[in-house]
């Protein structure tokens, strides 16, 4: 007989999961459906704000307050440097050297972590309130809880902000067109820096919170892997289908890890990425792209 209130507890748990989960994705969709470059290294650019995080409110003893901020300003330089010297020569360039090199980033930021933190998993600070969350009578971790409380919250401020900012609108239309953006005297080179950015402070917030609730390492990046899966089945240029896919993939693994064991949980993923592909190959909400020849 079906455990009812089993199921909407894990349920929950997915759902939330998956809250961060569209968070990350939010953060490869922003550099992918702006720049066409597909950020491989989107796990270790979480990696990289959860060791900031923890330099500066473990090592250095700054209040969490002001931890936080920093660690999230820290990695968007980071995102501009490397988009100043890694990204933007290579413009015009094969879409497949780009990916090389974010390939070749996201090895180099874990051998950085390994010499300057060394590969043992290191606890961050707790920030987050720690009782339990009842929803009628399903348990509610509360770290999950209260970073996908953050983590929804964050997503609503940048749609906002992109929604009306100059600085979002001129994403939004060189993300549409960069020949049209270019002719009405919109920066384009500016616009792709922006993007990194964004994407690597939203990186840095969702590594903080994922580092919160299991600790970091030098092996975060496989997060990563699930974020990739997030953003393909939703689409890679499409910014619902990273919310909708996040949620989705959430409940997938958390459905897969309660009744089929742990050990499942990726394969789940990987099958519902194929079956999705199958129906939809550019996901559930990607642009299809038609080429006139």
């Amino acid at each position: 007989m079906m455990d009812w209130a089993y199921l909407f507890e894990i349920s929950l748990t997915g759902i939330a999961s998956g809250g961060l989960y569209a968070l990350a994705a939010l953060a490869f969709v922003m550099v992918y459906k702006a720049t066409r470059v597909v950020n491989i290294a989107i796990g270790e650019m979480l990696m990289a704000g959860g060791y900031l995080f923890f330099t500066f409110a473990a090592m250095w003893a700054m209040p969490l307050w002001l931890a936080i901020p920093a660690a999230i300003l820290a990695c968007g330089l980071l995102g501009a440097v490397i988009e100043r010297t890694m990204i933007r020569p290579l413009l015009g360039e094969p879409p497949i050297s780009v990916f090389m090199v974010t390939v070749g980033l996201g090895s180099v930021l874990v051998g950085l972590v390994e010499m300057i933190w060394t590969a043992d998993q290191r606890r961050l600070p707790e920030f987050m309130p720690s009782e339990p969350i009842m929803v009628g009578e399903a348990f509610l971790a509360p770290k999950v809880f209260w970073g996908a409380v953050v983590a929804a919250v964050f997503i609503a401020s940048v749609l906002l902000v992109f929604r009306f900012w100059r600085g979002g609108v001129a994403l939004r239309a060189t993300a549409s067109d960069q020949a049209a953006a270019y002719s009405v005297g919109i920066n384009v080179p500016r616009v792709f820096s922006l993007a990194w950015v964004v994407s690597s402070m939203l990186a840095a917030l969702s590594g903080i919170i994922v580092g919160s609730i299991g600790g970091i390492s030098s092996s975060m990046g496989v997060f990563g892997l699930s974020v990739l899966v997030v953003v393909i089945v939703g689409g890679l240029d499409s910014v619902l289908g990273a919310l909708v896919g996040g949620v989705l993939i959430g409940l997938v693994e958390a459905l897969a890890g309660a009744y089929l064991g742990g050990e499942y949980k990726l394969l789940a993923t990987f099958v519902v990425l194929v079956v999705i592909l199958m129906a939809r190959p550019y996901g559930l909400f990607g642009t299809h792209e038609i080429e006139r020849l």
